[in-house]
């Protein structure tokens, strides 16, 4: 490893971070396929995300199918990725397993590889009290400590609800930077907890109302819509820079609202946890139909046949409405 530590600060995390799906050759939701990784749309998707203008990328997460990759398609991804982006713009790659020698020994080979950081949720096996899931992060920050940390906060995912004593302790690990974070009800109580030690990316559906919340620390969010096109998510940054610099929200809002109605559809009766079921193949599903990239099928165990029909169709509609967004906002640039 090198002498030079690549550890990003808070201040290094703003803007768009674009999270891409691992898209998947054809015949991959079967079992017998052992290399099941498109690395040419990998590539592709990387250099147009990048060329686009979004402040980072990150992969291998839930949708991403770190959980249902192999260690050896992982390594090819994220060598792809790194070989794409050419530090262009920080790129951070999930390296959770289920226990943590696992997980540190993906997240030493994903920092000699050359990522930036590791989207990083917890071992999903048994349930951590937040004693357990403090260590955790402080052993993988010890282990490896060159790489930047963002905090994979999805309490279905992995079964733990991150709560205010978690947010507490792990801001004071310096590689932990940034967090992928869901939801805005508790949001200003866990900034408050963690000083600006961390910065706390919301979805897109919630950037507005996380940024009137916070606008100083709240400066970046992540967004998946970009995988549908990634105008909406780049006008969304710009308008609510312009937000706090002018006082006035009108046009953030009324971009916000667009991309919340490009969702309504992709929640199955309106359930994050129904919705975490079959998130996978939901997201899948809606970038396949969003026509700006082909994610493929879904891999084994998550395969597109176990889901209802109408989740698919919601999730296809998301897709369609995300892509018209985008359409319409390249057109207005025209």
């Amino acid at each position: 490893m090198s002498n030079t530590s690549r550890v990003l600060s808070v201040n290094d995390i703003n803007g768009a971070w674009a999270i891409m799906p691992t898209p998947a050759k054809p015949g991959a939701d079967d079992w017998r396929m052992t290399d099941t990784v498109d690395l040419d749309e990998v590539a592709r998707v990387a250099e147009e995300l990048v060329k686009s203008g979004v402040n980072g990328i990150l992969s291998l997460g839930t949708f991403g199918e770190g959980a249902s990759l192999t260690w050896e398609e992982k390594r090819k991804v994220i060598g792809t990725m790194v070989e794409t982006v050419r530090g262009r713009v920080p790129y951070f790659c999930g390296t959770t397993t289920t226990n943590t020698r696992d997980t540190i020994q993906q997240t030493k080979e994903a920092y000699d590889i050359g990522a930036d950081g590791t989207m990083l949720g917890l071992p999903m096996w048994q349930i951590c009290d937040t004693k357990s899931a403090v260590r955790f992060y402080h052993d993988v920050a010890e282990a490896v400590p060159d790489m930047s940390i963002a905090v994979y906060a999805n309490p279905e995912a992995f079964k733990f609800d991150f709560p205010r004593p978690f947010w507490a302790q792990v801001a004071d690990i310096p590689q932990v930077v940034t967090c992928k974070y869901i939801g805005v009800a508790t949001l200003y109580l866990d900034l408050m907890l963690t000083k600006g030690k961390i910065r706390f990316l919301p979805i897109d559906m919630d950037y507005v109302p996380a940024a009137r919340i916070d606008p100083e620390n709240i400066t970046a969010f992540w967004t998946s819509g970009t995988n549908c096109g990634p105008l909406p998510a780049l006008h969304l940054r710009d308008e609510v820079i312009k937000a706090k610099q002018t006082g006035d929200w009108t046009k953030a809002t009324e971009l916000q609202n667009a991309i919340l109605h490009t969702a309504q559809t992709l929640m199955p009766n309106g359930s994050f946890k129904e919705f975490s079921t079959y998130n996978v193949q939901l997201e899948k599903a809606r970038f396949n139909a969003g026509g700006w990239m082909n994610a493929g099928p879904a891999r084994p165990p998550y395969r597109f046949d176990s889901v209802p029909e109408s989740y698919l169709e919601g999730a296809r509609i998301s897709g369609q409405r995300w892509a018209e967004l985008h359409k319409k906002l390249s057109q207005q640039g025209n």
